[in-house]
């Protein structure tokens, strides 16, 4: 009878220490937002990090419903720490700079595409996607050249 105590209680302790490993090994997910001039307008930069300590994979995803929505992965921002400045230069139409790159996209058919040299003139700075406190986010630039906060980082998973 005592050695069947015995071995329940081993198996509790084995149980909870495999757990807690389990739980250290997740990853986490963030993501942030903008909407565009018409509310059916979204650009969002989701990072997904698949294990605690693991690179992050960035995906910017763009969304004109009911016409589009597109997903295109970011392969070269996987550090913990980035910014990626984002520019209006008309309606519709945004340019990023990010990790020495710029980026387009329209609203019109949610096309991506990356600039082999930097546009002329990125048009005005609406804001960044950057991780302040280890949470992404989107600060956007107000009137008056102050910085306003965007939406906040979706709640972490496995913290």
């Amino acid at each position: 009878m005592f050695a069947e105590a015995r071995n329940w209680k081993r198996s509790r302790v084995f149980v909870a220490l495999l757990s807690s490993l389990l739980l250290a090994a997740c990853g986490d997910n963030q993501m942030a937002f903008f909407k565009g001039d018409d509310p059916s307008q979204s650009i969002s930069l989701v990072r997904e990090q698949s294990y605690a300590g693991g690179p992050w994979q960035s995906t910017l995803i763009v969304a004109a419903d009911p016409r589009c929505q597109r997903r295109y992965s970011l392969k070269t921002l996987t550090a913990d720490q980035l910014r990626i400045d984002v520019y209006r230069p008309e309606a519709g139409v945004y340019i990023f700079f990010a990790d020495r790159r710029w980026h387009v996209t329209s609203f019109e058919n949610c096309a991506f595409q990356t600039y082999e040299k930097p546009p002329p003139e990125p048009g005005e700075l609406i804001g960044s996607f950057q991780v302040e406190s280890d949470l992404l986010r989107f600060v956007g630039k107000s009137s008056g050249g102050r910085s306003s906060r965007g939406v906040a980082a979706a709640p972490e998973v496995g913290r």
